[in-house]
C-alpha cells in the first residue's frame, strides 16, 4: 500500500440504513489481532514452539481522536456508549478495503481546555465476525 493522507482513514457508523463518517476525527487506528494457541510438546522439532493453525480467537480493535462538529454525531455515539450497545461500523482503509461489522464502543472520553474547544478520544472492540472488501 503506498503512501495514504491520514484524513482518508474513516470511521462510519451505521445511522438506521445508511453508514455515516463519525464526524470530528482527526486520528484514527485500528489493529487487527489473532490469539495463538501452543500446541508444543515433548517431541516438537526441535523443541521449536507450534501453533495450532485457524485456532485462537481473533478481534479488532479501532481507536480514533478528534471533535464533535455536530450535535448528531455526538448523540449517535453517546446513546451507544451510554447504552453499551453493539453497533455495525465500517473503517474505511484508502487503496486497501473496507472493514465491516459489530463493534461496541468500550471508551468515550471528553477533553477540553478553558481556550480551545472540546475533544473527545473513542475506543471500539469487534463484537462479531467482520467482513473485508478490497476497493
Amino acid at each position: 500500500m503506498p503512501a495514504q493522507k491520514g484524513k482518508d482513514l474513516l470511521l462510519k457508523v451505521n445511522d438506521g440504513g445508511s453508514f455515516v463518517t463519525v464526524a470530528g476525527l482527526r486520528t484514527n487506528r485500528f489493529a487487527l489481532n489473532a490469539q495463538t494457541i501452543d500446541v508444543t510438546h515433548a517431541e516438537s522439532a526441535g523443541r521449536w514452539r507450534e501453533l495450532l493453525s485457524g485456532a485462537g480467537v481473533r478481534k479488532a480493535s479501532v481507536a480514533g481522536s478528534g471533535i464533535f462538529k455536530d450535535a448528531a454525531s455526538d448523540a449517535r455515539l453517546r446513546q451507544l456508549a451510554f447504552d453499551g450497545e453493539v453497533a455495525s461500523f465500517q473503517l474505511v482503509v484508502p487503496d486497501f478495503g473496507v472493514i465491516e461489522g459489530p463493534f461496541q464502543i468500550t471508551a468515550l472520553e471528553y477533553a477540553g481546555r478553558f481556550d480551545g474547544e472540546v475533544t473527545h478520544d473513542i475506543a471500539l472492540e469487534s463484537a462479531g465476525a467482520l467482513s473485508f472488501t478490497a476497493l
